[in-house]
């Protein structure tokens, strides 16, 4: 990756230490260069540009106040951290970001000894941060540990469960950066007057020495506290985080450099829990990201394959919401993802049934559930690896009171750019496991309207699963032009009853596009060889019959193959339940699945190559 000829400072400064011998004055210049390279690379490789312009002040200022990697910063989902790793020694790697074998497009502890914390996922950091925090007090470490946190991950539950637990003596900064609304009562001139005094060195040097005074006069330090609290609760307004023992500062100007790093520093001079309030500004620098912060939140790659027709995610949205205007019991219900899971036609047609609940996938669900056992007909509509965190809700609140709750699980198989945090492998192995629930498979507009419309009327728990992107042509043309679209939902083949085969493939999702071509590439070579393709897996006995209805007299060798992981999968279940039915006597099997292992992404191979379960891999199980 050639630098030198192109900035002043980026690519020269590597290290947080080089960064400390910058001058004040010299900031400025550096944060330019920083989000010129950012519009570049993002614009290229695609990944988050909105949020990474926003922290570039912020990032620079933490890494000349502490000093990482004996501190430790700790970023919320990680996404954010684009500026982090260009300042920690990878900025000549950049050019691989979210590339396979490249840069992770978060946090990862694998990649370097400067991400303290891996993540993927929102409102975990402060946890971790906790235990951190928590591991240096006890082993008598002095470093500090830094929790960077937007305030929409500061929705999420677990933040709240981890404040609950935050001492005071720990050597913890909590930075609550934001950056879309505002969270805190602390609002008015009063509240400006008193940021401004906090923002003083003066200020804490006095709050400081009072206190230790006071300290030994115990009867009057009680007095002028109590006096103190009762004064600011009354001219502002009571400040939760102070009231749950954590020293609060701020807000300030988190794009403002020397104001920010001024804070930080008056932070750490604190030595124990403190929350520093910043304010940052979305897309800062570039303005088509300022003005529309949410449409540069994810950037797709430059050159990357365009989509043709409606996303899945789209197709599920649009139904809903006609459904909706036909029955009034319809909810739609979002873990602040509207646009990613295809409800904004909702939201608009039906706003009084459409909730946004924050990034609470726990609360969602067992708030879909009181809403239909009170007579509602509620669809949450999840990625398939953040519905990982709702299990127990499925299981105790949903699923043992058998209620009508449809989830929408949305983002199904791998995901190749953003990595191991958004593959969507584990959702049929956990949810084939609960009572009462019915998995459906749709891999067309219309069997995913179908499925929708069916899995809504049904009275009791449903997932319906679909994949990221849209339809595949050769999956429609295969097993739909002859109108199977309009049967029944079950299984269909690309092959008739009665034809002779020595393989067939029994599959489930966009997939199947990889069966396909290694059959084509099967026949070639002398192996006669069909694929069935599941619109519906449980429950598994139905499916097993489904199945053994399409499978012709003799066929030798029967795969099993899933995007998704072996144990307790698709194909683990459906062969076992066609075993112990009789119908695989004499038939070879094989199982093709995610095999206990979290797929990475290896320079010069797919995502179904680096899983084993592509259409080489396919091939080579069909002829051997």
């Amino acid at each position: 990756m050639k630098i030198a000829e192109n900035y002043k400072y980026l690519g020269k400064i590597n290290t947080p230490q080089e960064l400390k011998g910058l001058s004040k004055e010299e900031i400025p210049e550096f944060a330019a260069e920083i989000r010129k390279e950012l519009v570049s690379r993002v614009s290229e490789n695609g990944g988050h540009l909105a949020s990474n312009l926003g922290v570039v002040e912020l990032t620079l200022a933490l890494h000349r106040v502490f000093d990482c990697p004996h501190d430790h910063v700790i970023f919320d989902v990680g996404h954010q951290s684009y500026v982090h790793k260009m300042l920690t020694g990878r900025f000549a790697r950049m050019d691989t970001l979210r590339k396979p074998g490249g840069l992770s497009g978060f946090t990862n502890i694998s990649e370097s000894e400067y991400d303290a914390f891996g993540a993927g996922h929102s409102s975990t950091s402060l946890s971790a941060g906790l235990g951190f925090a928590m591991a240096d007090r006890l082993t008598g470490s002095d470093a500090y540990t830094v929790v960077v946190l937007g305030d929409g991950a500061y929705t999420g539950g677990m933040i709240h469960e981890a404040l609950n637990n935050c001492e005071k003596n720990l050597k913890l900064i909590i930075i609550l950066n934001e950056n879309e609304i505002s969270i805190s009562k602390n609002i008015g001139r009063f509240a400006e007057h008193l940021a401004r005094l906090r923002n003083k060195s003066s200020y804490f040097k006095t709050k400081k020495f009072t206190e230790e005074v006071l300290h030994t006069v115990p009867p009057l330090y009680r007095i002028v506290r109590r006096t103190k609290k009762g004064l600011k609760s009354a001219l502002y307004g009571s400040n939760y985080f102070e009231s749950m023992g954590i020293t609060y500062l701020g807000p300030v100007d988190g794009n403002n450099f020397e104001k920010t790093e001024s804070l930080l520093r008056e932070a750490k001079k604190l030595g124990e829990c403190v929350l520093v309030h910043v304010r940052t500004k979305k897309g800062k620098g570039y303005e088509p990201a300022e003005t529309d912060p949410s449409r540069y939140h994810g950037v797709s790659p430059a050159g990357g394959k365009k989509e043709t027709g409606k996303c899945f995610s789209e197709i599920m949205g649009e139904k809903l919401t006609q459904m909706a205007a036909g029955d009034s019991r319809i909810c739609a219900i979002t873990a602040a993802m509207c646009d990613g899971t295809g409800l904004c036609s909702f939201k608009e047609a039906h706003k009084e049934r459409f909730f946004d609940v924050g990034i609470a996938e726990e609360h969602a669900l067992t708030f879909a559930a009181g809403l239909a056992a009170n007579g509602m007909r509620p669809v949450a509509a999840i990625y398939s690896s953040f519905l990982q965190r709702g299990y127990d809700n499925i299981i105790h609140d949903i699923a043992l009171q058998n209620l009508p709750v449809t989830i929408c699980v949305d983002r199904a198989g791998l995901n190749a750019a953003d990595g191991a945090t958004h593959h969507g492998l584990f959702d049929v192995a956990f949810l084939s496991g609960v009572p009462n629930m019915t998995i459906y498979t749709p891999v067309t507009a219309k069997t995913l309207e179908k499925a929708l419309a069916e899995s809504v009327s049904l009275g009791t728990p449903s997932a319906v699963r679909y994949p990221r992107g849209g339809e595949n042509a050769r999956i429609n043309a295969e097993f739909y032009a002859c109108g199977a679209e309009e049967k029944p939902l079950g299984a269909v083949a690309n092959f008739a009853k009665d034809e002779t085969l020595d393989a067939v493939v029994i599959t489930d999702g966009i997939i199947a596009a990889e069966a396909l071509a290694a059959c084509d590439k099967a026949r070639e070579n002398g192996v006669r060889a069909g694929i069935i393709l599941l619109e519906k897996i449980k429950p598994y006995g139905e499916c097993a019959e489904n199945v053994a209805h399409l499978l012709p007299r003799g066929v030798k060798k029967i795969i099993f193959l899933e995007e998704e992981i072996r144990a307790g999968g698709m194909g683990m279940l459906l062969s076992d339940e066609m075993h112990r039915r009789g119908m695989l006597y004499g038939t070879e099997t094989e199982i093709m699945a995610v095999d206990d292992t979290f797929v990475k992404r290896n320079a010069g191979k797919t995502m179904y190559e680096d899983a084993g379960i592509s259409a080489d891999d396919i091939y080579k199980v069909l002829v051997k």
